[in-house]
């Protein structure tokens, strides 16, 4: 009890929207088993009316965990029940010859006209209250369970902080980065070699003596073959 007391405490926007969705669960018990009971004992009407209520908590706790799959339908599912036991008990219990009943008439009756039913016609002004009594309940449960699924305090909101390095890479980091530098200077210089210009190499003395003297051998072979 003290860990539903602090949640509350800790929760009250959250709170607000549980409310709706407890208080039309307490509701409907009575309701729906009105309508088990057509086709069922009484007893088995009970049962089977708070096997509904059950159910819709059941999907509630579901909503609260966060759990993914079947949730909506499910809650859909009692919120259509919930809809037809309210608005069957409504209609069975509207006393037409009541005099809260004809000044609700005597009030909506140009709205009603205005949709095609006859003031006159006491079934379907029943009908039509029996509808805004009992299945607007049920509406007002689902979109309250819409509600506390899709809410968030502000404090839940956790900012993504960008990972720090600790204390012990720090060194690890800086000799790999020492290590990349090096690499890239090695390649820069072997590019730089690369592009430059290879310089001529050095003619030595002897060099040109070799040169020379195959010179005289090849014009001495020229003048031989001018003569002949």
């Amino acid at each position: 009890m003290k860990n539903i007391l602090n949640w509350v405490k800790n929760n009250p926007n959250r709170t607000m929207f549980l409310l709706p969705i407890i208080l039309v669960a307490v509701i409907s018990i009575s309701h729906v088993v009105s309508w088990y009971d057509m086709a069922n004992p009484i007893n088995w009407a009970i049962y089977l009316s708070i096997a509904i209520e059950v159910g819709a908590i059941t999907a509630l706790v579901a909503a609260t965990n966060k759990i993914k799959g079947g949730i909506w339908f499910m809650f859909g599912v009692v919120t259509f029940i919930q809809m037809i036991g309210n608005i069957f008990y409504s209609f069975k219990e509207i006393d037409v010859n009541g005099e809260l009943f004809k000044s609700w008439v005597e009030l909506t009756g140009p709205v009603w006209e205005m949709m095609g039913t006859d003031v006159t016609d006491l079934t379907g002004m029943r009908r039509w209250l029996a509808f805004l009594e009992g299945g607007l309940l049920p509406i007002i449960s689902l979109t309250s369970l819409h509600f506390f699924v899709k809410y968030e305090k502000p404090e839940d909101v956790e900012v993504k902080e960008t990972p720090q390095p600790q204390k012990n890479d720090v060194g690890v980091n800086e000799e790999l980065l020492d290590i990349q530098e090096a690499i890239k200077e090695e390649e820069i210089e072997e590019e730089i070699e690369k592009k430059a210009v290879k310089r001529p190499k050095k003619i030595t003395p002897d060099e040109i003596m070799k040169k020379g003297r195959s010179l005289n051998k090849v014009t001495k072979k020229n003048n031989s073959i001018d003569k002949l």
